[in-house]
């Protein structure tokens, strides 16, 4: 426990410096957009090759993936009968909602969790790999499905994921992986390097946005947002705890990192999707702060009362 209360206190320290930054307005919007921008192009794919490279191909193909997948899946289509029986959401608003308490901030949070509390940042590849393949071009497919007078373009669901930085990253790290092919020190020496801006600039970033993110407003998105929040830091780590454990018969450290990853806050691109379609800019708002700011405490009462560390 001692050892997973230092990886928090080690990633929260380093988003405090960030929010510090932005509250003393050193750093605002454009650094921040410098930040993620820089490690979402180049230190992350770097450190997700080297991460993906490095892990346990059973790791990455295993039942820790089913499990996750299990609980993205319950989160979802509760969350989609929810919008749609009771809160009367349109299909497009339902569909920005779903994508709110199912994809996870594998990333910016996910992988110094994984590293830093899980101990091994191989936890963090099955789940971007999951999302940035299967999740990401679902949901687009859907939005596109649900514009009035649109029609889903195969190209842009297909195109999706092969042209993320992540993915690429991820990709080749799992070629490496397969071969079992181990790389020359002279070409691993300058991916580690840049792979090493990844975690602070990320975290930095996110302590920015925290401080330049909007307080959720108006009365009417409260009951929705209440729903997101406890199905995503609810339902969703305990579906997954539940087919780790009792369906599948994991191991405990298995079972803890498919509950920890599980219970990650929404994304942020979800918010950029929003906007980038016009609907359930609110609620994507909305979900990505509360669950960001609950989703720390959420975890650390998960792993001690699974023990963990």
């Amino acid at each position: 426990m001692v050892a997973v209360l230092q990886g928090f206190w080690l990633i929260a320290a380093v988003v405090a410096v960030g929010w510090l930054l932005a509250h003393t307005r050193m750093f605002g919007r454009t650094e921040q957009q410098v930040l993620a921008r820089l490690t979402f192009w180049v230190g992350s794919p770097a450190l997700l090759f080297l991460v993906v490279a490095d892990a346990d191909v059973g790791v990455i193909f295993s039942g820790f993936l089913v499990a996750t997948l299990a609980g993205v899946v319950v989160t979802a289509a509760a969350y989609l009968v929810l919008a749609r029986a009771v809160l009367r959401r349109t299909t497009t608003h339902a569909l920005m909602g779903g994508m709110s308490v199912s994809y996870v901030n594998s990333n910016n949070l996910g992988l110094p969790i994984a590293i830093y509390v899980l101990g091994d940042g191989s936890w963090s590849a099955p789940v971007i790999l999951m999302q940035l393949l299967v999740l990401q071009p679902s949901w687009l497919a859907a939005l596109d499905a649900s514009q009035e007078g649109r029609r889903v373009s195969p190209w842009r669901v297909l195109r999706s994921p092969l042209t993320n930085p992540l993915t690429i990253g991820s990709v080749l790290g799992l070629a490496v992986a397969l071969s079992g092919v181990e790389l020359p020190a002279d070409l691993r020496a300058p991916v580690e390097l840049v792979g090493g801006l990844a975690i602070p600039g990320m975290l930095l970033a996110f302590g920015i946005s925290l401080r330049l993110s909007p307080v959720p407003r108006g009365r009417g998105n409260l009951a929705e947002l209440g729903v997101v929040v406890l199905l995503k830091l609810g339902l969703m780590p305990a579906v997954a705890g539940l087919v780790a454990g009792p369906v599948l018969g994991l191991s405990g450290p298995e079972v803890l990192a498919a509950v920890v990853m599980s219970s990650l806050p929404t994304a942020q691109n979800v918010f950029i999707l929003a906007v980038a379609y016009g609907r359930g800019e609110d609620i994507a708002r909305d979900s990505v702060l509360v669950t960001t700011l609950l989703a720390m405490p959420a975890m650390l009462l998960v792993v001690a009362l699974m023990g963990g560390g």
